[in-house]
């Protein structure tokens, strides 16, 4: 259940989350954690990048000592 809705929510409003500091809080912790997994990512991608290269020549080489 999103901050601020809690029983009653319809009928008294959003009381104290009104005034806006805790979306303000919640846009800066989503945007942390996509700025994380942007650069886990960056970190991540050549490793991943070489292991599909990897699986790739394995299974190219196999192949071909299998056609003698």
């Amino acid at each position: 259940m999103p901050r601020g809705m809690g029983p009653g929510y319809g009928r008294r409003g959003r009381g104290i989350y009104h005034n806006g500091l805790y979306e303000g809080v919640d846009i800066l912790i989503l945007l942390g954690i996509l700025y994380f997994l942007f650069k886990l990512l960056i970190v991540a991608l050549p490793y991943a990048v070489g292991l599909i290269v990897l699986l790739f020549l394995r299974s190219f080489f196999r192949r071909s000592f299998w056609l003698f």
